[in-house]
């Protein structure tokens, strides 16, 4: 989303200004430079600049513009092109986990969704949610964007999910930025829609307790008494870097993101660069194992402060517990 907003601003901002300029050289007036022109430009504004060239019939005939702008929008396409299929192309990563469950159970993980745009309603991301079958949908934070919120994203996602299967959420570090009144309004919403809201409290599905924790709460781990007794532990959490808590608490299998794969991932390295600012995070991705605890991370389904992925595609995770 911060991507697209960028990309409609800057080119409507080109577009004024190649306008702007030519009004300014009908009237003889003080001109912008030609170095600022070029600059919108390059900043991603090719479109504009030259829509601009054509509507307004300016520097049509310098070749400073017909050979730059045109090359420019060239190259800008293709890597708009790019990014748009790193950003929006998604793939399932399987996981099979044994922690002793008395029956087979698919769950498909949704996490740091932050109101990225997969077709009308969601459609897109909808339709591949349902061909997997899961027996659960569990949705591990940052389903919105504290930064440009939308809610009609969100409700879209979460209207579609309960008609598939029964949805579990906890909240992550963007939903734990709003107000108290605004968060509790948004659950409250979410729980009418159908959504069993996890933070701080388990239930007992039968053969196991599925657990959850906020997390705005994960500083207070202290107030949190291990689970007892012989039923498996799944719980759903939104970092990964508390998974000695996870552990102690008792967890069997833990479901986390946040990381979102480190935005660009560099081949045998890892993941760049975490929404914490750390480089080459540890637990990027994949499957960790911590004595009796296993801990699945997400990379996620939309983008941290970094609105574009490289070598990590949006990412929907499908753990067959066994």
């Amino acid at each position: 989303m911060i991507w697209l907003c960028y990309f409609i601003f800057i080119n409507i901002f080109a577009f004024i200004v190649y306008g702007v300029d030519k009004k300014k050289a009908k009237d003889g007036k003080w001109r912008i430079s030609e170095s600022f022109l070029i600059l919108t430009a390059v900043m991603g504004g090719t479109l504009g600049a030259f829509i601009g060239m054509i509507v307004w019939h300016h520097k049509t005939r310098k070749k400073k513009f017909t050979i730059t702008v045109p090359v420019l929008l060239g190259l800008q396409i293709v890597c708009h092109i790019f990014i748009f299929y790193q950003n929006h192309h998604i793939v399932e990563t399987y996981y099979n986990v044994d922690i002793g469950l008395g029956e087979d159970l698919r769950i498909v993980q949704i996490s740091d969704l932050h109101n990225q745009f997969y077709g009308f309603d969601q459609s897109a991301l909808l339709n591949r949610i349902e061909v997997l079958e899961p027996d659960i949908i569990a949705v591990t934070g940052d389903v919105i964007d504290s930064r440009t919120p939308s809610y009609t994203l969100t409700y879209n996602f979460f209207e579609g999910a309960v008609k598939i299967a029964p949805v579990y959420y906890v909240t992550g570090n963007h939903e734990a930025r709003f107000s108290e009144e605004k968060l509790s309004d948004f659950l409250s919403h979410l729980e009418e829609i159908g959504v069993v809201v996890l933070d701080d409290r388990y239930i007992d599905l039968g053969s196991f307790y599925l657990a959850g924790i906020a997390d705005e709460s994960l500083m207070y781990f202290d107030k949190y008494e291990p689970f007892t007794g012989s039923k498996p532990v799944i719980m759903l959490a939104h970092e990964p870097a508390y998974h000695d808590l996870y552990q102690s608490l008792g967890a069997d299998l833990v479901l986390t993101g946040h990381i979102h794969g480190g935005q660009f991932i560099i081949p045998g390295k890892g993941g760049l660069l975490s929404p914490d600012f750390e480089f080459f995070y540890e637990y990027y991705e994949g499957i960790h194992e911590f004595g009796d605890c296993r801990m699945i991370v997400s990379r996620g389904l939309g983008n941290s402060v970094i609105p574009v992925r490289i070598n990590n595609y949006p990412e929907i995770v499908i753990a067959d517990v066994k």
